[in-house]
């Protein structure tokens, strides 16, 4: 038996995961006849398996009426606390539904902001990961935004991490090189070469449960924003992040209670100046609720 995702993966192999699971979740996957409802539901070599591959959508995202939690806005920037569960912009197994869908039905003058495909885009946030990101709303604040996230001056990002166990110390300072993992390339690694600095500081801020599920709640402070470098430094202290499917422990998220039903990182709290006004701003997004049970008492 195996996952019908990593089967699928072996009849495509250019196929994504994240596109995998969009094909399931638009019921363009059948198991035996039937509409598979999970990408993580298990198979047997003898089960029928059939994928049907939509036509291509076109390349301009249409404006759909999604409900956005609105944190800020002015003429130049709009500030989303996302839900978890919501892709940023639009890619294969994720045409409609996403962040960007969204923000052109609220901001119609958004279209073409720094590009077609991604208006209005200069940093993203996995799918499960929860929190505030910025999107520029005029190109004078795409250019600077866009500077301030590629050379991270002048921008402040705090995440809050669950991971089973607890680190060691109580606060640590990564630095390291990441870069795409020698074997599979679609995850990321600690690299000694051909990788990007990334640096996260981190700090215990509470801990809870038993010898056999523990949690700690971790505030991570990032210098740079490199793909998956929170999750990535979290697994390399032995501490992986509840509910990450690529780089955590699914046997300790299985003895959790509730088991996590994504993965437990919340872009937390935020601080940038305004890109054309210079004003110094600070945002936070509460702690989401399913996060809460792991959390215990924050104490930082």
């Amino acid at each position: 038996m195996q996952r019908l995702d990593k089967k699928i993966l072996e009849l495509y192999p250019d196929f994504s995961r994240s596109r995998i699971e969009g094909l399931v979740k638009s019921g363009h996957v059948t198991v035996n006849g039937a509409t598979a409802d999970k990408a993580g539901m298990k198979v047997s070599d003898s089960d029928e398996i059939e994928v049907e591959i939509p036509p291509p959508v076109p390349a301009i995202p249409e404006p759909e009426d999604i409900p956005l939690d609105v944190v800020f806005e002015d003429d130049d920037m709009i500030i989303i606390n996302k839900a978890p569960g919501m892709v940023v912009h639009p890619a294969p197994g994720h045409f409609s539904g996403t962040l960007v869908n969204a923000l052109l039905h609220h901001c119609p003058a958004l279209a073409g902001i720094g590009g077609v495909a991604r208006p209005g885009i200069v940093h993203r946030l996995d799918q499960d990961t929860s929190g505030l990101i910025v999107v520029a709303k005029s190109q004078k604040a795409m250019e600077g935004l866009a500077k301030a996230f590629a050379s991270h001056a002048n921008i402040e990002k705090t995440y809050l991490a669950i991971v089973h166990g607890r680190p060691r110390l109580d606060s640590g300072r990564i630095e390291n090189l990441i870069g795409r993992h020698p074997v599979d390339r679609k995850r990321m690694a600690i690299v000694e070469k051909n990788g990007k600095v990334a640096i996260t500081n981190w700090q215990v801020a509470s801990s809870s449960g038993s010898k056999t599920a523990n949690t700690s709640a971790v505030i991570c402070r990032i210098e740079t924003g490199r793909t998956h470098q929170i999750r990535v430094h979290m697994a390399s202290l032995g501490c992986p992040v509840v509910g990450d499917r690529t780089y955590g422990k699914s046997a300790l998220d299985k003895r959790l209670e509730p088991p996590p039903a994504r993965q437990m990182l919340h872009a937390w709290k935020l601080t940038l100046w305004h890109p054309t006004k210079g004003e110094k701003l600070s945002f936070e997004a509460p702690i989401p609720e399913d996060m809460k049970p792991y959390a215990g008492a924050i104490l930082v």
